[in-house]
């Protein structure tokens, strides 16, 4: 079959640099060119060079304005929407605006996510205009002793992305990058004690908005039953199966006993529900996608069609 879905866990030390590569891996505007702040944490997916990617963003690690309890809450967020873990972090830095807090980024790195985070991360170095990428390459190894010395910081692994996203020029080029380093790692995905804690939390969370929507789930099943018969009711109770597990999985990441405040509860939950929800029904091409709609909007009604209609309009028009 395909291979499985790459986590990406995309890190900005400050400024547009984390907005604009993630722009670049999925090759749409996702982040609008003005922003250089994020007070919340945000997973959209995507393709890169035909393979399925989840990019995670979260607040940039030397924002001034995040008070710290919500910096601590915002980063156990970003790991319940990596779970279990990310295959590779992305750290994100401006070529030509390398800066003292920068050179500190690694450490600060290692504090948020383990130890041996920095084994899988690769750095990603934004530029501008229409530089060939041997000649990009060259700039870096010949440019000022503080790039160079950031790169080694994480085992001398980089690439340089053009801020321009629909530059797909290089898609290739990355994406062989993250999966080598991938595979020199074992082939696994970067885990740790708190990555594992959310794991489970996220499940618990999942067991709870399952049991609270019981009794909605029993009338969806009855009204399938009612309209439906043989193959076609298999497919409608399939997809509704699919879409619901999807948008209880992407509400119980965004919101659970790990993360959970009053501040927490009326937080982006619908942009998230929106992200993933909608890129399942964006994944699904032709007839299955249509038959998974009409399941949502109309064998089912109710909340699961607001959600689906919440998740496609917010797909379509990123915050």
């Amino acid at each position: 079959g395909s291979p499985p879905e790459l986590r990406l866990m995309v890190v900005g030390s400050s400024g547009p640099p984390q907005f604009l590569l993630t722009n670049a891996i999925l090759g749409r505007e996702v982040f609008s060119k003005d922003i250089s702040s994020l007070s919340d944490s945000r997973k959209n997916t995507g393709e890169l060079a035909g393979r399925r990617v989840a990019v995670i963003n979260g607040p940039n690690i030397y924002d001034k304005d995040i008070s710290r309890p919500k910096r601590k809450m915002e980063l156990r967020r970003q790991k319940c929407l990596c779970i279990p873990g990310p295959h590779a972090f992305l750290m994100a830095f401006d070529m030509d605006m390398i800066s003292p807090n920068d050179m500190r980024a690694p450490k600060l790195m290692r504090e948020r996510f383990g130890r041996h985070c920095l084994r899988h991360c690769i750095i990603l170095l934004a530029y501008e205009g229409n530089m060939e990428a041997a000649a990009l390459e060259n700039k870096v190894q010949k440019t000022d002793w503080h790039l160079r010395e950031l790169i080694e910081k994480y085992g001398g692994r980089f690439h340089v992305f053009n801020k321009n996203w629909r530059d797909r020029s290089r898609d290739r080029e990355l994406l062989q990058k993250i999966e080598r380093m991938v595979a020199s790692l074992g082939g696994g995905y970067f885990s740790s004690r708190t990555f594992q804690k959310a794991e489970d939390c996220v499940m618990k969370e999942e067991k709870r908005l399952r049991k609270q929507r019981a009794e909605e789930i029993k009338k969806a099943w009855t009204e399938m039953e009612k309209q439906y018969i043989a193959e076609e009711l298999y497919q409608q109770q399939d997809a509704y199966t699919t879409s619901l597990g999807a948008e209880i999985r992407a509400k119980a990441e965004m919101d659970n006993g790990w993360v959970r405040t009053s501040l927490a509860r009326g937080l982006g939950t619908g942009f998230v529900v929106g992200a993933v929800v909608g890129a399942l029904f964006g994944s699904i091409e032709g007839p299955g996608g249509m038959v998974l709609y009409g399941i949502i909007g109309g064998a089912v009604g109710g909340s699961a069609g607001g959600t689906a209609q919440v998740a496609i309009n917010t797909t379509l028009n990123p915050l």
